[in-house]
């Protein structure tokens, strides 16, 4: 228990990122050299023993909120890391990427400011490393079996430590020439410094986690092989089918996916290139998508030095207060929220780089085909149609689209050779996605026909084919890091189950789990 009286007389107080002109001249992580203590610790004492804490349920990983604050708050950071990775495997990557809805579930975040939980975990997950108290954990036997992870960004990278830590022999497959995922390649390096991934990464093959790059599960290596090679398959290859803008001028140059830019930028940062292919350095820069990979977009715009940066969102721009229709604590509120890169944009002007309720017309191009201009209009909140003679054009020499993801990336093979299929989203199917299931197939071996481990396995993200299962946004559909890990931590203990019969590993969400929203 904190102080119950803390959040009486203590305000809050998120730790201060670095000022917007000494991080814009760097790609260094905007708290980079940032003192977190004493003032985390202090934060922790307004964790007000609520009796019910509501915080565990806005995190799909029921991370213990309350102990480890209570810990930090007295300064024992080993046992706050206890706490902190009974829940979460990668503390360091949620305490620095996730939108904290723990924080709006928050019983302070009723008529108050809520306590800095996403400060508190990153301080607790650093302190752990700093001082020793996050070793490897290899497992003291092995199983015998053997499980195939396909993907190694955070749902696969936590399905594959669990497996591996509780005795099965784990090969994760990375198509790229790096592990990571979406991780490695597409969070700008001013979000999350790649030394965390690589850490962890470490410690993971310390454990006897075995990896292997550049391998094309589906493509150059057929997918039903490798199932054949193990005893179980985890697809966990995220979902990367990347929506398109289907207007006038979209083959113009100039006009990119979001994500290829943000991958050229992180491949710099990794020393594969001297300069990135795609730069925007003295150009107009309009990212169209209002997410957060536009948001990661407009950092990395203004670090390579655009003369200016527009981001177009076409929802219109929500209140500064929780709206009524989204009540506290079930959901994460549409409210007002200026990010890293929003602040940076705004500059001293202190004007919003964001236009709402704004939608692409077409491009406009020049002689050299070439992208010169973006023609936008407002649009109506809620048919999100255009409103006649709101139409303006927008100085655009470099465009960046980041619409989000439609599902699991299409043509890849593995939907064919592991006998896959989409649900009505378009993710890969699994589990209760099915109306009924039909008997497993095969022999007697791990999770074979009659085999006890194979019934008792038809849980957490199994598919119709015996012994794969889907694990993070591949079934589930871009989502949030800390849904990734959740996903990840659910599939080991069902392949766990599934190969032997019982777990003891925890699920913390099932497949049709989802966040309520209005």
């Amino acid at each position: 228990m904190t102080d119950p009286r803390g959040f009486l007389r203590i305000p809050r107080r998120p730790v201060p990122p670095r000022p917007v002109e000494e991080r814009l001249d760097d790609w260094q992580e905007v708290y980079a050299g940032q003192a977190l203590l004493p003032l985390v610790s202090e934060q922790a004492l307004r964790c007000m023993d609520c009796g019910i804490p509501f915080c565990h349920s806005g995190c799909p990983l029921g991370n213990l909120i309350p102990e480890w604050n209570a810990y930090a708050s007295r300064g024992d950071w080993q046992a706050a890391a206890e706490r902190l990775h009974a829940t979460n495997n990668f503390p360091e990557f949620t305490g620095r990427l996730c939108p904290a809805p723990c924080e709006d579930a928050c019983v302070l975040a009723i008529n108050t400011d809520p306590v800095t939980i996403k400060n508190v975990e990153q301080t607790i997950a650093d302190e752990a490393w700093a001082r020793g108290y996050a070793p490897p954990q290899p497992p003291q036997r092995l199983s015998g079996r053997t499980v195939a992870v396909v993907g190694s960004g955070p749902a696969g990278l936590a399905a594959a430590q669990q497996l591996t830590r509780t005795g099965h022999t784990v090969v994760v497959y990375e198509r790229d020439d790096r592990l990571g995922g979406l991780l490695r390649y597409g969070i700008p390096e001013f979000k999350m410094e790649k030394s965390h991934l690589d850490r962890r990464i470490e410690q993971m093959r310390e454990e006897g986690t075995k990896f292997r790059t550049g391998v094309d599960v589906g493509g150059e290596l057929d997918a039903a092989e490798l199932r054949r090679r193990h005893d179980a398959l985890i697809v966990a290859v995220g979902a990367t089918e990347r929506r398109e803008l289907p207007v006038l001028g979209r083959e113009l140059d100039g006009i990119h996916q979001a994500m290829d830019y943000l991958t050229y930028a992180n491949r710099v940062q990794e020393g594969d290139y001297a300069a990135p292919p795609v730069s925007a350095e003295g150009r107009h820069a309009v990212i169209v998508g209002g997410g957060d990979t536009g948001s990661d977009c407009l950092g990395t715009v203004l670090r390579q030095g655009a003369l200016s940066a527009v981001q177009l969102d076409i929802n219109p721009e929500p209140g500064e207060a929780r709206p009524d229709a989204q009540p506290w604590p079930v959901t994460h509120p549409k409210v007002y929220r200026i990010s890293h890169a929003h602040a940076e944009a705004r500059g001293r002007e202190g004007i919003d780089p964001r236009l709402f309720a704004s939608a692409t017309l077409h491009f406009e191009g020049d002689t050299a085909g070439h992208v010169r201009a973006l023609c936008l209009t407002e649009v109506e909140p809620a048919a999100r149609s255009p409103l006649p003679g709101t139409e303006r054009v927008l100085p655009a020499e470099l465009v960046l689209v980041a619409l989000g993801f439609s599902g699991p990336e299409q043509g890849s093979g593995l939907m064919e050779q592991l006998g896959l299929t989409v649900d009505g989203r378009g993710n890969f199917a699994r589990d209760d996605d099915f109306a009924a299931l039909p008997a497993p197939v095969g022999g007697n071996g791990p999770g074979g026909q009659g085999s006890p481990a194979g019934q008792a396995g038809r849980t957490g993200g199994q598919t119709r084919t015996d012994g794969v299962f889907i694990a993070g946004d591949a079934g589930r559909g871009q989502s949030l890091v800390v849904w990734a890990i959740a996903e990840g931590r659910a599939a080991a203990a069902a392949a766990d189950r599934y190969l032997t019969g019982s777990t003891v590993l925890p699920a913390p969400i099932a497949p049709r789990d989802r966040p309520l929203v209005a």
